[in-house]
């Protein structure tokens, strides 16, 4: 069965969680492309929609938009994601990741979309702000 290291970020407030979602959970994210958006209920998240923006596979190769399907592959890159150039003009032959979620990938970078992100800090205030008023 597939098992994801799901990194949420959610770039309204900077903050980032690390989610680890496998077996049945993690089905809904298999054969998603970069750029698409899933509803957050399987990393429990409910009311949140998420967008993958990336993710790594098994070896450690980055997933490109640019390159279609789930195969690694070598192309010639210019820039980044998967090759920063050192000199103007540079290129390189760079092996990567398609940009479709396989049993392969073990990282899914995402971004809140709509909804709000709640990290294990705020959950805890506001379950103690709620005991407050409850007395």
């Amino acid at each position: 069965m597939a098992k994801f290291k799901l990194i949420i970020s959610d770039p309204s407030t900077g903050r980032s969680k690390v989610v680890e979602v496998e077996g049945p959970k993690a089905v809904p994210l298999l054969g998603k492309r970069i750029g698409e958006v899933v509803d957050g209920a399987f990393a429990d998240l409910p009311g949140v929609k998420l967008q993958v923006t990336g993710g790594t596979d098994k070896d450690g190769f980055p997933m490109r938009w640019d390159v279609h399907g789930g195969v690694k592959t070598r192309v010639i890159l210019s820039g980044p994601p998967g090759f920063h150039p050192k000199r103007k003009g540079e290129r390189r032959r760079k092996t990567v990741r398609g940009d479709t979620i396989t049993e392969d990938i073990v990282q899914v970078n995402m971004k809140v979309v709509e909804g709000k992100l709640l990290l294990e800090e705020e959950k805890k205030g506001e379950e103690s702000e709620s005991e407050q008023a409850q007395k």
